[in-house]
């Protein structure tokens, strides 16, 4: 699983700007409305903050954790810049950690966790899910909702048919090649990108990405494995039945 985000951490919001944010958003609080509403809510996987943060400004106490301590630090500057009256009187909070998903830990039990943005298909070991699984089942309170979402397979297939990628934009750019193992269903992703710095150079460096889809029947049951007792499954953002023509899964698990 180890992957570093040094130089990739100060460009992710760049590249990353239009990712449906608000959406991610939109369903955990539409899960949140169905299994219960939250006062404290890990963000499992939270790289540079960019749900964190909105949910600490509507009045959640936040924990943001994540691997890289890059992103980590992006994250808290963001959050420490953000101008006092885009804050609400009653904010709630945020504290960053620093933790593997496989087996993080939290001093009380939370009442909600979210890990989106597809973290946990960046575990590429059936063993390496099933302990992220019990671990986030270790930290929730009775009752307390999980919500995460995954590519399916037929995402990294399609991935691989279309590649490359490239994007041309005035201040970054980036060629993204991928390579598919269809036995494992795992994919790496091959990224040069080039991004101006303060000087108005371009400099270039290299990233590579792994991630694995695993069937949903299978996830499904990991997740009750782990002991969760309810698991309902979802697709693309919204609380209806997933089917073989959706796009991203969602899943819900309750303990």
């Amino acid at each position: 699983m180890s992957q570093s985000y040094g130089q990739f951490a100060l460009v992710y919001d760049q590249l990353m700007e239009d990712m449906p944010y608000a959406e991610w958003l939109g369903f955990a609080r539409a899960g949140w409305s169905r299994y219960g509403m939250p006062g404290t809510v890990v963000d499992l996987g939270c790289g540079t903050g960019s749900l964190s943060i909105p949910l600490a400004r509507s009045g959640f106490h936040v924990y943001g954790i994540d691997l890289s301590a890059d992103m980590l630090s992006v994250a808290r500057s963001k959050w420490e810049e953000t101008p006092q009256q885009a804050i609400r009187p009653r904010t709630g909070t945020i504290r960053w950690l620093q933790q593997d998903m496989r087996r993080w830990e939290m001093a009380e039990p939370v009442d909600s966790v979210i890990s989106f943005c597809d973290c946990l298909n960046y575990l590429t070991e059936e063993a390496d899910v099933e302990a992220a699984f019990r671990a986030t089942f270790a930290a929730l309170k009775p009752g307390g909702s999980f919500l995460f979402d995954m590519h399916p397979p037929k995402q990294f297939i399609r991935y691989a048919e279309e590649q490359p990628f490239v994007l041309d934009e005035r201040d970054i750019a980036y060629i993204w090649t991928c390579d598919f193992e269809e036995s494992r269903c795992q994919i790496e992703h091959h990224l040069t990108i080039f991004a101006r710095d303060r000087n108005a150079s371009f400099y270039r460096f290299e990233e590579t990405h792994r991630q694995r889809a695993y069937d949903p029947d299978w996830v499904e049951a990991a997740l009750k494995r782990a002991g969760f007792d309810k698991v309902d499954r979802y697709a693309d953002f919204e609380l209806k039945p997933a089917d073989a023509n959706s796009e991203r899964l969602f899943f819900a698990a309750v303990k």
